[in-house]
């Protein structure tokens, strides 16, 4: 039977993680993926619960996690409605809470390595941790970015630094999210250590990089810079599709969509693999 355990840790300034591993209950100890979602993504957004089952259906446990500063409450788990943490959030702070989870994963499930997936923004934060982290055994991106920056326009940071913050749109409830202007203080005073482009060359465990070709939000060329620079990466090309692989939220289907689907395999084929080595 497939079973699916809650958890929680102080991350961030204190704020909490919320997170919840999947398995199945024969196989207790089976290797561990950790999922890292993206800007203005959630451990719930979409089909990730599927997907979660899907991993562990297919002999892994797969431990996905809320951010610290995502903006979404334990009173509402499918929605970002704390604008006021989401505003105040950074990358620095989400490198933290990527270090905690693993620590409490290695500490707590029985594991002395992990694989990650990390999508979009939360594939940045995979890249960074995949150079740096000795505990990484191997890494899958989805629609990754190459910059953090790249999240905003270029033009608004002055209207930034003036007003102490910009506000951008959620597509699906056309709600104005607000952020902080400590979002980008702190992207530029730590260029250096989040610079992904720097962090992918230095990645040298294995590496699949996932990406459609139909994604309005980070274009296939981004996944082409960033399989230049590590050649070792595997770059695995999905036809037709958008930024998410088919998926909307919230997802009301009971299987996986296509595109999804496929990626899921890739990606557990290419765990498998990794294992061997």
């Amino acid at each position: 039977m497939i079973r699916q355990d809650s958890f929680s840790l102080a991350g961030s300034n204190n704020k909490i993680i919320f997170g919840d591993v999947t398995y199945d209950d024969k196989n207790t100890i089976g290797p561990l993926v950790i999922f890292i979602h993206g800007f203005k993504g959630f451990k719930d957004w979409g089909a990730h619960n599927l997907v979660a089952r899907h991993f562990a259906m297919n002999g892994f446990r797969y431990l996905k996690f809320n951010l610290s500063h995502s903006g979404v409450t334990e009173n509402n788990p499918t929605d970002v409605s704390d604008f006021e943490t989401f505003a105040s959030n950074t990358v620095s702070k989400e490198m933290v809470d990527v270090d905690l989870v693993i620590s409490y994963a290695l500490k707590n499930l029985n594991v002395n390595e992990v694989f990650l997936i990390g999508h979009s923004r939360g594939g940045g934060l995979g890249i960074l941790q995949a150079a740096a982290n000795p505990r990484v055994q191997a890494l899958v991106t989805w629609s990754a970015i190459a910059a953090f920056d790249s999240l905003w326009k270029k033009d608004q940071e002055n209207d930034w630094r003036k007003n102490g913050k910009i506000y951008v749109e959620n597509a699906r409830t056309k709600e104005k999210m607000p952020l902080n202007i400590e979002l980008l203080t702190d992207f530029e005073s730590n260029k250096a250590k989040l610079n992904i482009i720097e962090s992918a060359k230095q990645i040298n465990i294995p590496w699949l990089i996932v990406q459609g070709d139909d994604d309005v939000n980070v274009p296939f060329s981004t996944a082409q810079q960033l399989a230049d620079a590590n050649l070792n990466a595997k770059l695995f090309k999905v036809e037709g599709a958008n930024h998410v692989y088919g998926v909307s939220h919230p997802y009301q289907q009971e299987s996986l969509p296509a595109q999804l689907f496929k990626v899921c395999e890739k990606s557990i084929a290419f765990f498998k693999e990794a294992l061997l080595k």
